[in-house]
């Protein structure tokens, strides 16, 4: 099979490239298809539908999260690739070529995979409640070697309030010793600074253009190292980040009208799912409405179906216009206007929040918070509280790193949707030009398309 390595530049689109004096004169030479995304937009589903070729439907992927329900919990970001219930691109290259070897460097579900080398973020969570910067990795010396030649890998840098263009980086330097070390038929490379700043700011802010030249560079040393290497180079991207203005809480809009079951403890407000008649679990620009007492389906979608922000309610005929008709999915999934997002809160009163929520957390909330990227612009003299709350960690004592703002309006670009406009779509390039003649595919396409490059002679 033909070496063949594929770099996932979160949120690139068309309009980006040529603000990119690279990969815009490297893709002359090659050809850039659009995407249709898949519904929805996000990390985990993207990826899911192109390393097997089906929808959420059939692969089970329905968000970057859901309701487990039989365990009553919402759950985000977990990494069993055991969640994905079809056949992977490098399964189904090994029945082709038994020589074949794939490395996996940070595309999720990326644990307990089949894949012949994977490393994916994984912190340390010690007993006296620090998070402490680690990854995971098979075979498990792998992670050992890297960190050895790298440094730790930089948790807080791939995301929370001061994520830079280092977790890229790290990930970078790792596939090229991982090319080095072991020579994989084919690489999976996930990049994803573009992420941060374009859902913090939106698309026009002072610092978009310094982001876009990182990342340019970025993209450039990887090419020319894996071309040197005799490697065909695949560039795709999940989405396109557009600009929005409007949070939309449809867990207060939910609780109003009485469906949440809500615990108090110390003061503070727990949503109750299990006990909940109906409750919401927000991702970006999708939101899985969950019904628990299936005789209220109706009166919740009555409740949903006017409210400012939601473009699309779908019900189960809508969901299986969009491929979201599994049983992970919610009983209505609502889809966001253009300019709006969904939150997960669900308190009436910011004095009653979880104490989660003004952290980085994103295994306790319900659902997906990109203001953890946000430091609070009220907190006074921040570099002297972030200083003692760092000594107090080091020291060993417990502390709560309550920096995070519960002000929704910060955000400034999502997304979910299917935008409207082309050139906001993900897109893929190759030199392999054969390989790509239409101008937009479906997103279940990439699968035979990268399917394809490893069976090129090109």
């Amino acid at each position: 099979m033909k070496k063949t390595v594929v770099i996932d530049v979160v949120g690139l689109t068309p309009t980006l490239i040529k603000n990119m004096p690279f990969l815009s004169k490297w893709s002359e030479k090659a050809k850039i298809t659009s995407i249709e995304p898949v519904l929805p937009a996000v990390t985990c589903t993207a990826q899911a539908t192109y390393l097997t070729g089906k929808y959420p439907n059939e692969h089970g992927i329905v968000g970057n999260g859901w309701y487990f329900e039989d365990e009553c919990e919402v759950k985000f970001w977990r990494q069993s690739n055991k969640l994905v219930q079809a056949e992977k691109i490098w399964e189904t290259a090994k029945k082709l070529d038994s020589t074949f070897t794939c490395a996996n460097l940070f595309w999720w579900y990326n644990m307990y995979s089949s894949v012949d080398y994977s490393v994916t973020p994984r912190p340390q969570y010690w007993a006296d409640g620090r998070k402490m910067p680690d990854c995971y990795s098979q075979p498990p010396e792998l992670r050992d070697r890297l960190q050895a030649a790298l440094g730790i890998f930089p948790l807080f840098d791939f995301w929370g309030p001061r994520t830079t263009i280092k977790s890229s980086q790290w990930i970078a330097d790792a596939s090229k010793l991982v090319e080095e070390w072991h020579n994989p038929t084919l690489t999976l490379i996930y990049l994803p600074h573009l992420d941060y700043n374009f859902q913090r700011y939106g698309t026009n802010h002072p610092t978009i253009p310094k982001d876009l030249r990182e990342i340019d560079a970025l993209c450039q040393d990887l090419i020319t190292f894996y071309e040197n290497k005799g490697a065909q180079i695949v560039i795709l991207s999940e989405y396109g980040i557009t600009d929005v203005y409007q949070p939309i809480h449809l867990n207060r809009i939910l609780r109003k009208a009485g469906y949440l079951t809500i615990r108090e403890e110390n003061g503070l407000e727990l949503l109750d799912v299990g006990a909940s008649k109906a409750f919401a679990v927000a991702d970006h620009q999708l939101c899985h409405v969950y019904v628990n007492d299936k005789s209220e389906i109706e009166k919740v979608r009555q409740l949903l179906e006017n409210v400012q922000g939601i473009e699309l309610l779908l019900n189960e005929e809508g969901k299986a216009k969009y491929h979201l008709n599994h049983s992970r999915s919610g009983d209505l999934v609502a889809v966001a206007d253009k300019d709006s997002w969904f939150t997960y809160y669900y308190w009436l009163d910011d004095r009653k929040a979880p104490d989660f929520a003004r952290i980085v957390d994103i295994h306790k909330k319900i659902g997906y918070d990109p203001v953890e990227m946000v430091v609070n612009p009220h907190i006074k003299a921040l570099p002297l509280v972030v200083g003692w709350k760092l000594l107090k960690k080091k020291l060993g004592f417990r502390m709560l790193m309550d920096l995070i703002p519960l002000d929704a309006t910060l955000i400034r670009g999502s997304h979910g949707r299917i935008p409207d406009n082309e050139q906001d779509r993900p897109l893929i390039i190759s030199k392999n030009k054969d390989l790509l003649k239409e101008s937009h595919i479906a997103p279940t396409q990439v699968f035979e398309i990268l399917l394809h490059h490893l069976q090129s002679k090109a």
